[in-house]
């Protein structure tokens, strides 16, 4: 009896039974002559073990992923590979190696998503005369010496700092641009500048209740003598 996700190829004086797998349900079997071998159609979960890589920026890195994938063709994953389970974690191991290899340690952080769609489909294309369709690959971790660590802080410290520069300073040159518009605004209003001393001495007032040393315009001064003088 063959279970609904299984398959049996069935070997009769060495050759395939009508070339296909039997199943799912009851098959019979004929003593002496008959042999059979059952293939699991559900799909594999297969981890790759982490496999240390030199990038092509000479970085070393240690890389695991894993592949999911399944039989569709019980026949050929009999008749064509001793082992196919194990034929898929090799290719597997080798393909992740020769990919990653190829890659930066920047493309390989940024853009895993890419590179495993890209190794799935050289171990699709690998595997399909196996009897074998891979339906997922994914890469799970990227380990990177700890001194490399180090060294990627600093850097996004270093970038980040030059752009809280760059950014105070575009902050500082808008600041200028109104405070001298605002000071031609004032130069056109002698009166105004006498308002603005008027509404900080009120702001400071109603936020701190201390002794205010508030100085006085020249020009307000300098009336007053005129108007004590000619008095």
């Amino acid at each position: 009896v063959i279970r609904e996700y299984e398959r049996a190829v069935v070997f009769r004086l060495g050759c395939i039974l009508s070339k296909k797998a039997q199943g799912p349900g009851l098959i019979f079997i004929i003593p002496c002559t008959d042999t059979f071998i059952k293939v699991d159609l559900r799909t594999v979960t297969c981890s790759i073990p982490p496999q240390e890589i030199l990038t092509k920026d000479a970085v070393t890195t240690q890389v695991d992923g894993v592949v999911y994938y399944r039989i569709h063709s019980a026949v050929s994953a009999v008749a064509n590979i001793t082992d196919v389970h194990s034929a898929t974690s090799l290719l597997a191991q080798t393909t992740l190696r020769n990919i990653l290899g190829t890659q930066s340690l920047a493309q390989l952080l940024a853009g895993r998503e890419e590179i495993a769609h890209g190794i799935q489909a050289i171990l699709d294309s690998a595997t399909e005369h196996w009897g074998i369709k891979v339906a997922r690959v994914e890469i799970k971790d990227v380990r990177i010496p700890v001194a490399m660590q180090r060294a990627m802080a600093a850097e996004a410290e270093a970038a980040r700092e030059a752009r809280a520069k760059v950014v105070a300073a575009e902050g500082e040159m808008n600041a200028s641009k109104a405070l001298k518009q605002a000071s031609m605004v004032l130069a056109e209003s002698p009166a105004g500048l006498q308002l603005r001393y008027l509404q900080t001495l009120t702001t400071l007032a109603a936020e701190n209740n201390s002794t205010i040393v508030f100085p006085l315009p020249i020009n307000m001064l300098e009336s007053l003598w005129q108007k004590n003088r000619g008095g």
